[in-house]
């Protein structure tokens, strides 16, 4: 049976509501004395059962709910939530081979992270609860699947606060290399053993998509912190005249020339590996000008204590892509810091464009794919802003 832990009185309200996470200090008692990764029950102080999870003394966030009900954790169950994630997937995404099977606390099943890429998996565990049921997750996405292989990619800071290492591998069946996905119509070449995250961006897929309404015939992109160039490749698709992608990352470089080549837009996409924040401001010196500018960076604040310092990053790469764009141009710019909310990043955008000297038209503020579902319970599953901007 599993264990028993009341939650203090009058700190139940936010657990009832549907969030998943109890943290240290609502607990009534020390969670130390409760085993590593063991599933434990959770109720109010009067009593209530409140959901079952698992517990890890040792970190901030220490029980992750799984269920509302009293079932047993075994391999059955974790069968039972990956078909019914993968179920969601099909709907939105039908004859779809590659997108994330799996959301973590979306999906419930907290910590655990599953994207497909046709027919392998790339899969972390981001939990100690997880971790220590990685034999049945395995084999339940064996069953369910029959992947030719599966990767690992637990080599994510958030580990460390786990008490977990850090690594990767091929966990399952065999990988010789980069694999080939189709996504929306294109072909990409992914990394799925090493490349960033766990190898492609599916949070990005809508957005993308809609970068078509805002290019006309002979458009002229500039896409910043490109990777491997899913942004560019969508701006060519749509029939755009020159693509020029920005990264720090040979590999990525490397990636994004590679995917150019096999979806035919070699010609349209130029990629130069630069420090895009100098690059930018290189590019407003020498006056140049562009129709599109697409700004995806990576997370410039890691943490709440990083906010200040991350603000300042994103004001300064918008100031200079509001510089850039032709008079009617449209900026794609987006946010993946969960730290950095909405509002926050809005406000950004008003001191970004009041010191560039511009006049901008909010056409849409967008979030992530539906593949990575927001649960309405817990605002730190919605982490993705991606603004278009209209400069007028």
């Amino acid at each position: 049976m599993p264990s028993v832990i009341k939650i203090k009185k009058g700190r139940e309200k936010r657990i009832k509501g549907g969030h998943l996470w109890v943290f240290s200090n609502e607990i009534d008692g020390s969670p130390k004395r409760y085993e590593a990764g063991g599933i434990v029950d959770v109720y109010s102080h009067g009593n209530e059962f409140l959901g079952r999870g698992y517990i890890n003394p040792k970190s901030l966030i220490s029980i992750r709910i799984l269920t509302r009900e009293k079932d047993e954790i075994n391999a059955e169950f974790f069968h039972k939530r990956i078909l019914k994630a993968l179920s969601y997937r099909q709907n939105i995404y039908p004859g779809a081979n590659s997108y994330r099977v799996v959301f973590g606390e979306s999906d419930s099943l907290p910590g655990l992270i599953v994207d497909k890429y046709e027919n392998y998996l790339s899969v972390q565990m981001l939990s100690l609860g997880m971790d220590m049921r990685r034999d049945a997750i395995l084999d339940a996405l064996e069953d369910i699947f029959h992947p030719d292989g599966i990767v690992e990619r637990s080599d994510t800071a958030v580990r460390k606060l786990e008490g977990l290492n850090e690594g990767k591998a091929v966990s399952r069946g065999s990988l010789e290399g980069n694999i080939i996905m189709q996504d929306d119509g294109f072909k990409f070449e992914v990394d799925i053993l090493s490349g960033q995250k766990t190898g492609f961006f599916f949070d990005q897929k809508e957005n993308r998509k809609a970068i078509g309404k805002y290019i006309k015939k002979g458009s002229s992109v500039l896409d910043c912190f490109c990777y491997s160039g899913a942004w560019a490749i969508h701006a060519a698709g749509s029939g755009a005249g020159e693509i020029i992608g920005l990264d720090s990352s040979d590999d990525a470089i490397r990636l994004a020339e590679r995917n150019a080549e096999i979806n035919g837009f070699s010609k349209a996409c130029r990629f130069k590996k630069t420090d895009v924040f100098d690059e930018l401001r290189r590019l407003v010196s020498s006056g140049e000008r562009y129709d599109v500018i697409i700004l995806d960076p990576p997370a410039f604040a890691k943490s709440a204590g990083s906010i200040r310092e991350a603000l300042r990053g994103y004001n300064e790469i918008n100031l200079q892509a509001m510089k850039l764009l032709r008079d009617g141009g449209t900026l794609f710019t987006c946010s993946c810091s969960y730290h950095i909310d909405r509002e926050s990043f809005r406000d950004m955008l008003v001191r970004s464009a009041s010191d560039a000297g511009r006049n901008f038209r909010l056409m849409e503020f967008r979030g992530q794919a539906f593949d990575h579902p927001v649960l309405l319970s817990m605002k730190e599953t919605e982490y993705l802003k991606c603004v278009v901007l209209q400069r007028i």
